[in-house]
């Protein structure tokens, strides 16, 4: 399942989740700290890795 950050506008952190794609395509996510929804998403780094060397 893949990782999500988002940043909470009332609590003030950072939170990372890990969803489910259908969860987090249905936007119903809330702050596991404080239960809100005001959660907007945080850029984050990501790897992929091919079956071909460079």
């Amino acid at each position: 399942m893949p990782v999500y950050e988002y940043y909470c506008g009332k609590c003030d952190r950072e939170v990372t989740l890990t969803l489910a794609i259908s969860q987090h395509d249905k936007g119903q996510i809330k702050c596991p700290e404080c239960g809100s929804k005001a959660l907007r998403p945080l850029l984050s780094t990501f790897m992929s890795q091919t079956a071909k060397k460079s």
